[in-house]
């Protein structure tokens, strides 16, 4: 694909705002470490919510989107879309709770919440773990998510360009900290939608209307039935939930019911932790107050959701319809993701081709500058600064997290050269954090968690979903390349790790008496989990606001998935559907807002 003056101006109009905007913020950054991870806690709602949103909002998010809608259709994509029930969790019962800890990363709560060396351990293994691991992969499938892009678009060394990017990004992450990449993330989301957006109306054109790509969308399909017969149903490929036709479902019955029941709230997945975490609990713990915090959560899942959701989607569909579903990248690999990039190649006027290029630019740039501060918060505060130099100067620490930043670049560089399919690298972390998320839950309800449930409940999920994968090549059952497998897998995971960190719970000694008070009076969880420790000490129990949150979390889900659907349903012409999910939005959004607004009277 060829760029023109004008593509190639908007591409460097781009570039140098979003420099500009980062580097503004240099100054903020060298004050302190809290000032470099935190913004001093300063941060509004809305720019804690779209620093949020923008993360996830990342060059590889539209082509694992069209990945799943060819293997399922759209109702493929409740990978992601089974998780709003615990982004929302975070929402209703662990903002507040997280910005009450004041503490400078998440895994900083394993030291508030437990005692001693096991709690020291936890903070340790767990900062290594998710700061060099976990963020790695992330970073690593943003890389090969932006290098398909510039490959597929450009045709030239997908590497290079990749480098230049990412270089770029570091620039201004590394020099400006947290309210930097915050502020940048703001600009980049307007390129992120706006890119998105114009694709799909590019590609409702392309195929010639939604009636047309209705039309045509079922023959390409490439699924096939258990039975071995081809689905092709534009009706079963359109559907929310996963019934195709005669009964038989596109996504297995299994998969379909542990995504909607088990992953949510048993595994850790980064952007909708249970419990809250990672950069989700980063942006709620910058937020200047509590009810920014929960206000940023739910503004967050909102546009998560609700708002990006359907642009994806159209453009996977068209590209369906009009180049089918079997596609293979370069090495030979199926890979139906490229289609999202063949519809910017193809379809894409001079000027909209630089506008893309700069929207996958933004979406890139505002997942990996977000990926490099938070990963490297937890090489600083969580390693260095705790184990290795305690006491030293501002300067020194923020130094120092400039240097880890730097360092995950070229980490998540080798990381790129071994991953293929983005969605693959998706179910991986699911398997992998399958189990842990009740324990993430129950320790700020529970006053019986100690450090040994968190440790156990890692280290069991790690080995068992690691031997299922290596299984998975032996028996069917367990092969996660499949959506009964993987369903296998992430099910069998979370039995087995919730019963280890179960009995490793009531096998080891509560953390003294002294830790849970001081932790349950700064946070002060409500409930009746801490019963034991709060009445045995005189301290008033906190009382009614499990059930005020319960209802507002069912509100809340119902009313961000009405959203979803309605918007769908209105898309496609699908009339009656349109107005039932259009009244369901109506009642939910009034009824949660009533509530919010009395809870604060």
């Amino acid at each position: 694909m060829t760029l023109g003056a004008v593509d190639l101006l908007v591409l460097a109009g781009y570039f140098a705002m979003t420099l500009v905007v980062g580097l503004y913020f240099a100054r903020r950054a060298r004050r302190s470490m809290l000032d470099y991870f935190l913004s001093a806690r300063s941060m509004p709602w809305w720019v804690a919510g779209t620093a949020m949103v923008a993360t996830t909002f990342s060059a590889d998010t539209p082509l694992a989107v069209t990945e799943m809608v060819a293997k399922n259709g759209i109702a493929g994509n409740w990978l992601w879309w089974s998780m709003l029930a615990s982004g929302m969790l975070t929402v209703f019962f662990f903002a507040k709770l997280w910005r009450r800890a004041a503490v400078v990363t998440d895994v900083e709560l394993a030291e508030l919440r437990y005692s001693g060396r096991p709690a020291a351990f936890l903070r340790g293994f767990r900062a290594a773990y998710l700061g060099l691991l976990v963020n790695i992969l992330i970073m690593g499938w943003v890389n090969l998510g932006m290098a398909k892009v510039l490959g597929g678009m450009l045709g030239v060394s997908k590497w290079a360009a990749l480098v230049i990017c990412l270089v770029l990004t570091a620039l201004y992450t590394v020099l400006a900290g947290y309210w930097g990449v915050a502020s940048a993330n703001g600009l980049q989301y307007l390129f992120e939608m706006g890119g998105a957006i114009v694709l799909a109306f590019v590609s409702v054109a392309a195929v010639g209307g939604i009636a047309a790509m209705k039309a045509r969308v079922g023959a390409a399909h490439p699924a096939f039935s258990p039975e071995g017969t081809r689905f092709g149903s534009a009706e079963a490929i359109l559907a929310i939930w996963p019934l195709g036709i005669e009964g038989v479902w596109i996504l297995p019955v299994i998969t379909f019911a542990t995504l909607l029941g088990v992953s949510w709230w048993a595994s850790w997945y980064p952007g909708a932790e249970p419990g809250g975490g990672g950069y989700v609990a980063q942006n709620m713990l910058a937020c200047k107050d509590e009810g920014n915090a929960r206000a940023a959560a739910l503004y967050f899942n909102v546009a998560h959701y609700a708002i990006r959701s359907w642009p994806w989607v159209v453009t996977a569909l068209c590209s369906l319809a009009i180049f089918g579903g079997s596609v293979r990248n370069a090495a030979g690999a199926e890979d139906p993701g490229l289609n999202y990039v063949r519809m910017m190649v193809d379809y894409l006027p001079p000027g909209l081709r630089g506008f893309m290029l700069a929207s996958f630019a933004a979406a890139y740039m505002s997942t990996q500058a977000t990926q490099m501060n938070w990963g490297s918060s937890y090489l600083i505060n969580d390693l260095y600064r705790r184990f290795l130099r305690k006491g030293a100067s501002e300067r020194t620490y923020v130094f120092a997290s400039r240097v880890a930043t730097a360092l995950t670049v070229v980490l998540s560089l080798v990381a790129t050269v071994f991953m293929n399919q983005i969605s693959k690298v998706w179910e991986l972390l699911l398997t992998l954090g399958a189990g842990t998320g009740l324990v993430y839950i129950l320790r700020w309800y529970w006053w019986r968690v100690n450090a040994w449930s968190e440790v156990a409940a890692m280290s069991s999920a790690l080995v068992t979903s690691v031997s299922l994968r290596s299984l998975g090549s032996h028996y069917a059952a367990f092969d996660p390349a499949t959506p009964r497998g993987f369903a296998m897998t992430l099910v069998t995971t979370t039995v087995v790790t919730t019963a280890v960190w179960l009995s490793t719970t009531f096998a080891t000694r509560p953390e003294p008496r002294e830790k849970l008070l001081a932790f349950y009076e700064k946070v002060r969880p409500a409930g009746p989990g801490w019963k034991r420790i709060a009445g045995s000490e005189g301290v008033a129990a906190r009382r009614g606001e499990i059930p005020r949150n319960l209802a507002f979390w069912g509100l809340g889900t119902v009313f961000v998935y009405s959203i979803m659907f309605a918007t769908g349903a209105v898309i496609f012409g699908q009339h009656s559907r349109a107005i039932f999910f259009g009244a369901l939005l109506a009642i939910s959004g009034g009824l949660l807002f009533s509530g919010l607004v009395r809870e604060k009277t």
